[in-house]
């Protein structure tokens, strides 16, 4: 498979680029500073790119299978990832590509009916913005016509072991016997090109968590 992948210098970028090339993919790493990625394989290329630029965005992507986006909010400014996400979808489709996968968040999956985890008081405060950006990101892609997936984090996602093993979910916070919600970024990395692979979420969110 040849598989786009912006935001490859990241946290989740950087293993979900680690995770398909284990598997025999072609990656194309795009990234703002493509010197910053420090991956090296013979299916891995790299290129600066704007995901902003719908035009720009077109002129990478054409020809690959697949778009990842592991780009997250702006920290200075988190609501720009509408606008992003916006820009993705648009240059995908100029493109001629079908499907495109983005990373998540977590605060807009359910903990109780109609309830949101961002909505629980236990929420901190300081990362309701990047919560926010997440969840009207969502929107902008459930009205998109690409065969789009969201993949949503536990509620704790950290680089740590590559077990294999997790649960998926769908739109409601998947949490383990002692009510925690955790994943590895490793093993987040593993669920997303899992559905790359056997695509099971088509035009749908889904989540992971041990």
């Amino acid at each position: 498979m040849k598989i786009a992948l912006y935001g490859a210098t990241g946290v989740l970028g950087r293993r979900i680029a680690q995770e398909a090339l284990s598997r025999g993919h072609q990656v194309l790493a795009l990234s703002r500073d493509p010197s910053k990625l420090d991956l090296k394989n013979p299916q891995l290329t790299s290129a600066r790119s704007d995901a902003n630029d719908p035009a720009d965005v077109a002129r990478h992507v054409a020809g690959q299978d697949v778009v990842v986006s592991a780009l997250g909010p702006d920290g200075n400014n988190p609501g720009s990832l509408v606008g992003l996400t916006r820009s993705l979808i648009d240059g995908v489709q100029r493109a001629g590509v079908r499907r495109l996968l983005m990373v998540g968040g977590a605060g807009s999956l359910e903990v109780a009916p109609g309830k949101q985890l961002v909505d629980a008081p236990e929420f901190p405060a300081g990362w309701k913005p990047i919560a926010f950006a997440h969840r009207d990101a969502l929107e902008v892609l459930r009205q998109c016509p690409l065969e789009w997936t969201s993949l949503s984090p536990a509620a704790l996602i950290q680089p740590g072991e590559r077990t294999g093993r997790f649960r998926l979910g769908t739109e409601q916070l998947v949490v383990d016997a002692k009510g925690e919600s955790r994943i590895s970024a490793e093993d987040y990395a593993v669920a997303l090109v899992d559905e790359l692979e056997k695509p099971k979420h088509l035009r749908k969110r889904f989540t992971v968590a041990y």
